[in-house]
């Protein structure tokens, strides 16, 4: 019987050993976390519980295949729980939108705010479908291990026109600027630029027209854990609190994984959900391959990070929705300072997650569980002392949802804390404090993100967000589907 390693527990490692296990490879996870879930993380703190995210699960149908594989069932091990509206969008000029895929209440909101678009919006929604069905269905489950599988998918790259933004190509058909707003910021829930990010990123607005936008009940980490519990049925082994620290390696072929603890297996191939850089320079830094790779991947563009506040507060807020986008007074500028110049601005949009209104379980009774999310550079463009600053931004933080949504925020906070830069460095090995991997520009998708499998040590396979398709639950899922595809054929 083969045998595989999946280093990190994310989601992306998570979808890669279900999948490697449900085909009969004996399968070892390893996570450094005392719980399953990379960046979907949990904490529990006087009574309300604190999910990590991602908060917006889309295209449930990909989730319910890793069951599928085994002849079970999604819904049997988690609760997936709609959201509607998928977001409300609110502006400082008082202008509010809600998002969803209703599509007689969006058409009604795109009347109200921007009635001479409602011609623009049909034809972005046929553009989006387009790319869609080219980006996502027919390429998004694809490995791009040489350059000729990118010439072969520049035909329908450049039909789409690829090489422009997503608020270009958004610009193109709708010219009022809160619908332009509203119809490409999706782009920075997988870390890109709307100003910079492939046209092709457009396909999200289907994915979520189409499969809808979905909430765990109990907290995306529920989701998590139920895709640990159906990897462990199938004869899976997981070990939490281990972190791995060296992939040994022999010719051409990786070999071996040492943990911490001192703990050493031996593996027929091992596959890293880890961050990109911390896979070549740490586990492989003994690895001429490891080397090289650590200096190319320095070059590239890595995804700016996050602060996030969570709070819980006394009181419930049925006004709030799920999700809520407070947008800043600028948009571009603001984007430049994050992407470009890496400063600190004094302005800052807020994503603002209220899960208790879709799962009041999330909460004690008559309290409220929120997390108040603001994109911030990487520590590469922006190495300041967040010891220092980040208690400053999170009452800032604090202060402006207090302004424009719960004017006595401070006197029913019962608990908070932030997550900071540092923290994502320090949790999750990611290089520069980065949120997202690399990011999601044209020269950095594809074959130019991480290969499914290296080029050089034969047995050693990527999965997660450094690599194609990049960020976000459907991305990374869709990973360890190129993947696993992979694995299986080397390992026959």
């Amino acid at each position: 019987m083969k045998r595989a390693c999946i280093i990190g527990a994310g989601f992306g490692g998570l979808a890669l050993a279900i999948r490697l296990q449900s085909a009969g490879i004996d399968t070892t996870l390893i996570e450094g976390r005392d719980k399953v879930g990379g960046r979907a993380y949990v904490w529990q703190r006087d009574g309300f519980t604190f999910d990590a995210g991602p908060t917006v699960i889309t295209d449930p149908d990909c989730l319910r295949e890793l069951w599928a594989l085994s002849g079970h069932e999604m819904a049997h091990d988690v609760e997936l729980m709609p959201v509607s509206p998928f977001y409300r969008l609110n502006w400082t000029d008082g202008t509010v939108f809600d998002y969803s895929n209703d599509e007689p209440a969006l058409l009604r909101e795109i009347s109200r705010v921007a009635p001479q678009d409602l011609a623009g919006y049909d034809e972005f929604v046929r553009y989006s479908a387009a790319v869609w069905q080219e980006g996502y269905v027919k390429l998004g489950h694809e490995a791009f291990l040489d350059f000729a599988s990118m010439v072969k998918a520049a035909p329908a790259l450049a039909r789409y026109q690829a090489w422009r933004s997503v608020y270009s190509m958004v610009s193109h058909f709708v010219k009022d600027e809160h619908l332009r707003q509203a119809l490409s910021f999706h782009t920075l829930l997988v870390g890109g630029n709307p100003m910079t990010t492939s046209a092709v990123y457009a396909l999200i607005h289907k994915l979520e027209k189409d499969g809808g936008v979905w909430w765990a009940k109990g907290g995306t980490n529920k989701l998590a854990e139920a895709m640990a519990g159906l990897f462990e049925r199938l004869g899976g082994e997981i070990r939490l609190s281990d972190k791995a620290v060296r992939i040994e390696t022999l010719g051409d072929h990786v070999t071996e994984v040492e943990t911490e603890s001192g703990w050493k297996q031996r593996f027929d191939a091992i596959a890293s959900n880890g961050d990109l850089m911390h896979t070549y320079a740490d586990l492989l830094a003994d690895n001429r391959r490891g080397q090289d790779m650590a200096k190319r991947l320095a070059r590239k563009r890595f995804s700016p990070s996050l602060f996030i506040v969570h709070f819980g507060l006394e009181g419930t807020w049925p006004g709030i929705p799920h999700h809520t986008v407070l947008f800043g007074p600028r948009y571009k500028g603001l984007l430049d300072d994050i992407f470009e110049h890496g400063v600190l601005p004094r302005d800052f949009a807020v994503y603002l997650h209220h899960p208790t209104v879709t799962d009041p379980s999330m909460a004690p009774p008559g309290k409220s569980t929120f997390y108040a999310l603001v994109p911030v550079a990487n520590r590469g463009k922006l190495p300041i002392d967040w010891g220092q600053v980040g208690p400053e931004l999170e009452r800032r933080v604090l202060a402006e949802v207090g302004r424009r949504l719960i004017p006595d925020i401070d006197d029913r906070i019962v608990t908070k804390f932030h997550y900071a830069p540092p923290d994502f460095e320090a949790d999750l090995g990611a290089w520069k404090g980065n949120a997202f991997s690399l990011e999601p520009l044209l020269t950095q998708s594809a074959y130019f993100r991480g290969h499914n499998r290296d080029d050089k040590l034969k047995n050693l396979y990527l999965v997660g967000a450094g690599t194609h398709p990049g960020a976000g639950i459907p991305g990374v899922v869709g990973s360890a589907k190129a993947t696993a595809k992979l694995m299986l054929e080397d390992l026959r």
